[in-house]
């Protein structure tokens, strides 16, 4: 189960922290038929949704689709959280970026599975980032680490990585961010400014893609200058 969590409003009262677990294994139920990884599954089960959503939104953590958290962007629906960390198919200690941290429940379901420390995440809004490095911290995830930036530059002081993903779509793979993927590592994106297409891409020897479609998908675009 998670670690730590600190409501600090009272927000968790006994009988509120239940209510909560028992919605947390409905949603699991409820995706799980979406997913091969029991690994991913048991991530989605212990990673409390509610801390990472505005408290206004509490009541809508657990079902099944995005969320809105402020500065125009949202939370994943759960089901392509576990879509997408089951498409990685991560290992613990693997190396992985994110782009796009949002409200961090998404690095926070990667941390699970490879450990926090594994775990570098950018955030375009500098307001997000800050929220999202306080909430992962108060949750238990303090190993995550959380930047300010723009996304399509990565970060290459933690490269190389394993595994990049991005939670936000973007029209093409970002150089920068394919030069710091290992050689065998794997690229995972919506990919398209209109119609998106999830597309999991292998990093061969001579930097080149061998890319795989997952079919459509619908998310907020990138941001930067």
């Amino acid at each position: 189960m998670f670690r730590n969590f600190r409501s600090g409003s009272g927000a968790d009262s006994d009988s509120g922290a239940d209510d909560y677990e028992a919605a947390r294994e409905r949603m699991v139920r409820t995706i799980a038929s979406r997913v091969d990884d029991d690994r991913v599954l048991e991530a989605m089960e212990s990673v409390p949704r509610h801390a990472f959503v505005p408290p206004d939104r509490r009541s809508s953590a657990y079902d099944d689709r995005p969320l809105p958290i402020g500065d125009g962007q949202t939370i994943s629906a759960p089901h392509m959280v576990a879509v997408m960390a089951d498409t990685l198919d991560l290992a613990p200690g693997d190396e992985v970026l994110e782009i796009g941290t949002g409200c961090g429940y998404h690095a926070a379901v990667t941390a699970e599975i490879v450990g926090d420390e594994s775990v570098a995440t950018v955030e375009y809004s500098a307001d997000l980032a800050e929220r999202a490095r306080e909430r992962l911290a108060d949750v238990g995830y303090d190993g995550v680490d959380v930047r300010t930036g723009d996304g399509r530059e990565g970060w290459p002081e933690h490269a190389p990585y394993d595994a990049a993903y991005f939670t936000c779509a973007t029209a093409a793979f970002p150089d920068p961010v394919i030069e710091q993927v290992r050689t065998g590592g794997t690229l995972l994106a919506p990919i398209g400014s209109g119609f998106q297409t999830l597309v999991e891409a292998t990093k061969r020897e001579d930097g080149s893609l061998e890319r795989t479609e997952h079919g459509g998908v619908r998310f907020v675009e990138i941001r930067g200058e």
